[in-house]
């Protein structure tokens, strides 16, 4: 089995399974939200009556959908819970974290090595990864698009399902073939779960729609999930199991916090002296909170300075070191 390597960054832990130099499959997870795992006292705060399905607050403040609530289980009351997968974000509003009652003692989430442990793969924690296409993977996911020879892919989450669209050059039936394999790719590249929406070329022709659908078997062989045959319209739907936010989701609706994190990991690998400076759009600032600028200081031995500018885009702030 492939191994997996491990940064546990300020405020994000994220992990790549390479091939090569190629980050074959990625995940991140953000300390601190509500993840699967964690067992917490909580408060119900609403319940329908009759209904086995309620809302609870945890202690942080985060809200969780509860599920499998017994008869007794009354507003206002307290309750012990095991989250059972995390919030996700979405254009104009978030679905919660859901949650189930549980009778265990009080835990933390495994950390993120802890759970790829916990499913069998190798796992090792490194300072930094090694040089490859770990900023090509940021740029995609913020840019939601990914390009392959005589063609693209875009990928648009949406409330019901991620969207993918499949455009460019070549012929309909040479498209639909070439898009395969990178499609496949950024599924697992992105950490994608849930229901996928792929737009194709329409292909009039059943051989046409075939080929592309045993293309498409192939290059999915080795990740769960169910699917549909092409329809005359060139649309394939694909689904998966919903465990976490995905990379697209992070970037399209935590765009800041996102790009925050990642500038706090840059800023902790520059090498030199000096000062580190945080240069970035102001809507960062709210992000960066006091105790991971500390940890930064800690971790570099260096003094901590931010900047704003507003002419930088969101994702792209800079870190850098200047004198003291």
């Amino acid at each position: 089995m492939a191994e997996w390597l491990v940064e546990e960054g300020i405020g994000e832990h994220r992990a790549i399974r390479l091939e090569g130099e190629c980050i074959a499959a990625a995940r991140v997870e953000w300390p601190g939200e509500l993840a699967p795992g964690m067992v917490e006292d909580a408060v119900l705060v609403s319940r329908a009556a009759g209904s086995k399905r309620g809302t609870a607050r945890f202690a942080g403040g985060e809200e969780a959908l509860v599920d499998r609530l017994s008869p007794g289980a009354s507003e206002g009351a307290p309750i012990r819970l095991e989250v059972t997968r995390p919030a996700i974000g979405e254009r104009g509003r978030r679905k919660l974290a859901r949650a189930r009652p549980s009778d265990a003692a009080p835990r933390g989430a495994p950390t993120l090595a802890e759970r790829l442990r916990g499913e069998g793969h190798e796992v090792r924690v490194v300072r930094a990864f090694p040089t490859g296409d770990g900023a090509e993977l940021a740029a995609e996911a913020f840019a939601g698009e990914v390009a392959f020879p005589g063609g693209g892919l875009q990928f648009s989450p949406a409330p019901a399902m991620l969207l993918v669209d499949v455009d460019g050059t070549l012929a309909p039936r040479a498209l639909a073939l070439a898009a395969v394999a990178p499609l496949a790719r950024a599924l697992q590249r992105f950490d994608v779960g849930g229901s996928v929406g792929i737009d194709f070329p329409s292909l009039a022709s059943k051989e046409d729609r075939r080929a592309v659908d045993g293309a498409l078997a192939a290059a999915l062989a080795d990740w769960p999930h169910e699917r549909t045959a092409m329809n005359g319209f060139g649309f394939v739907q694909i689904v998966a199991r919903l465990e976490r936010p995905s990379l697209l989701h992070r970037a399209a609706f935590q765009r800041a916090g996102m790009a925050a994190r990642a500038l706090l990991r840059r800023a902790e690998l520059l090498e030199g002296a000096g000062a580190v400076l945080l240069s970035g759009h102001p809507a960062l600032e709210a992000q960066l909170r006091p105790e991971w600028l500390t940890e930064l200081a800690r971790r570099t031995g260096r003094e901590v300075r931010w900047e704003a500018r507003p002419a930088l885009a969101i994702e792209a702030p800079q870190a850098q070191l200047v004198p003291r």
